[in-house]
């Protein structure tokens, strides 16, 4: 069959198109890169495509596909090179501040865009297209700032990520997604935001007690839990349901989130986790019978599908740790404490009774690590120098996110630990404030030069300390007391916790919630929130607890003070920071 010059051209230009608008999807190359072994290729799944534009000079007589508009308004007859049969943006939208640089300009959107119905799906070879535009106000009016278009298929689970750019640093920004063939079929709106420039202030908008809205959510600890996972569809699966949680999707759509590590497993660590390692028994302990660096990469590989995130080094596969400079008020640091470098931790089975000394008799080798070398005195991006160049740069605070409770969790890595307390104090790098989770529990701490120690640190006046460290309770999951701990029983634990451990301010063990963290150069507040049932959807809800980082008093309303057990009526949280 004779096929016309111009006809030929038309088709090998629209495919070209197509390889680029699989591009524009950073969830194909997230997070691997420049690797095709572990990230998709978009040139072999482009081919899948021409393998269907072809059908564009066969008679179309034998096909049933209706005709589908054509990519930038062609018309291919009856040929389904776009998916036209419907789609749903199912799991709402999400947003992420930029990861890389620069911070201020852009940000990364996330939608999943899927087949209207199980019973309506495009074949494998045909790509679905959604476009998205973002504006300066939420009515969508106007020109939009940026635009773009790109394509999904089954094989990222029919997930978008696109990066968008030319914004203005400290701006509030609302975008929708659409179908590229039916503009009328939208998501919801979404609401995102940049941080400011690392060169002028950024003043938050405070968390107002009726209204706990926040410029950026910070996620610290387990954000996949349940059964044990192992394969992609497993990962795929859970992210999928937990993102039909009406109060997830409306966090997700209305502030862009900074996440922490991706947790793979229950207890993982660089080798393996608490029920399966790379080893053969290990591998065949396994209930799933995956190996864990198998189950690794199919957590890693989800997790990019799904969240709005980019990847930082193409040569550092999972490398999620990075730094975010806001304004001259703060540096933001985001620590990796699970998948890492991380050396062996508690795998239950090697602290048991008669094993205790497996793993506590190594909490003191000077090499451990938590966070692995890289991550804690890389020549570029180290934790490290990361803090010095905070210090030097004038920003007032610095702020680091640990999955891991610094004073409690990090004590089986003591000499990493006793490396970043010895970095901070040599340095003089003060107003550092560690942001932790995981433990499932709310915790207040000062952070002096050795746990515990009250011969240079005063835990009445916190002179001595160098900073504070806020840890938040699960939203949902079990207390890390005992589940379904009421608060008076919780409350017997903690007094027994805070008086027993000099730097430890405030203990509560009962209620599930979070806290925020309003910040200015003068001061910053932590108001922690306790929900009052979380048996079902409900905004019931009160502050349990206010610290104020400065030369000021805080307030509690649940769990166990310091000051209720020494005597005193404030607790003045850090003079040491004014």
């Amino acid at each position: 069959m004779m096929v016309s010059a111009s006809f030929l051209c038309l088709m090998l230009c629209v495919t070209a198109s197509a390889t680029r608008l699989l591009d524009h999807n950073l969830v194909y190359t997230s997070p691997f890169r420049g690797y095709p072994q572990f990230s998709h290729d978009t040139r072999a799944i482009e081919a899948r495509h021409v393998h269907n534009v072809k059908r564009q000079v066969v008679s179309a007589g034998g096909f049933e596909d209706e005709h589908y508009p054509g990519f930038l308004g062609s018309d291919f007859s009856n040929s389904p090179f776009l998916w036209g049969g419907g789609i749903n943006f199912t799991h709402s939208v999400a947003s992420c501040v930029r990861q890389g640089d620069p911070l201020d300009t852009s940000v990364l959107l996330w939608t999943r865009a899927a087949p209207v119905s199980e019973d309506a799906q495009p074949d494998q070879d045909i790509p679905i297209c959604a476009t998205f535009k973002i504006f300066d106000n939420p009515s969508l009016s106007g020109r939009p700032i940026d635009s773009s278009e790109a394509f999904t298929t089954y094989d990222v689970d029919f997930t978008l990520k696109l990066e968008a750019t030319g914004l203005r640093p400290d701006t509030t920004y609302w975008y929708q997604f659409s179908d590229c063939t039916n503009s009328s079929s939208v998501s919801p709106v979404g609401k995102t935001r940049t941080i400011s420039s690392p060169d002028r202030w950024f003043n938050a908008y405070g968390v107002a007690a009726q209204n706990t809205s926040a410029d950026l959510f910070i996620h610290l600890g387990d954000y996949v839990l349940g059964r044990e996972l192992a394969t992609i569809a497993d990962y795929r699966q859970r992210l999928n349901q937990y993102r039909t949680d009406p109060g997830l999707l409306l966090a997700h759509a209305n502030a862009p989130w900074i996440t922490d590590d991706h947790e793979v497993a229950d207890q993982s660590w660089k080798a393996g986790t608490a029920n399966s390692n790379d080893t053969a028994s290990g591998c065949s302990f396994s209930p799933s019978g995956a190996c864990f660096t198998d189950r690794k990469w199919a957590g890693v590989r989800a997790y990019h599908e799904w969240m709005p995130i980019r990847q930082l080094d193409p040569n550092d596969k999972l490398r999620i740790w990075r730094n975010f400079q806001i304004g001259k008020l703060l540096d933001l640091t985001m620590l990796d404490t699970r998948q890492y470098d991380r050396d062996i931790t508690d795998l239950y089975y090697n602290t048991a009774a008669d094993k205790i000394e497996d793993v506590n008799s190594i909490a003191d080798v000077n090499n451990r690590s938590l966070m692995g070398a890289d991550q804690e005195n890389s020549i570029f991006a180290g934790f490290y120098n990361t803090l010095s160049q905070s210090k030097a740069r004038g920003a007032v605070w610095r702020i680091v996110g640990s999955g891991t409770l610094f004073k409690d969790a990090w004590d089986g890595y003591r000499a990493n630990r006793n490396r970043i307390l010895g970095h901070l104090y040599n340095n003089d790098i003060d107003n550092t404030i560690i942001l932790s989770g995981d433990s499932h529990a709310n915790w207040n701490s000062h952070v002096p030069p050795d746990p515990n120690d009250t011969v240079t640190y005063d835990p009445t006046t916190g002179e001595g300390a160098i900073g504070v460290e806020f840890a938040g309770t699960a939203v949902s999951s079990p207390s890390g007391f005992v589940t379904g701990i009421s608060p008076s029983a919780a409350d017997v634990i903690s007094r027994i916790y805070v008086a027993a451990n000099a730097d430890l301010q405030w203990s509560e063990g009962s209620y599930r919630g979070f806290f925020t963290l309003e910040i200015d150069p003068h001061s910053a507040n932590a108001t922690y929130y306790a929900m009052t049932d979380i048996s079902n959807p409900n905004l019931g809800a009160f502050a349990s607890a206010d610290f104020v980082v400065e030369a000021a008093g805080g307030s509690v309303s649940a769990g166990v003070l310091k000051s209720s057990i020494v005597g005193r009526e404030t607790l003045r949280t850090c003079d040491y920071l004014k």
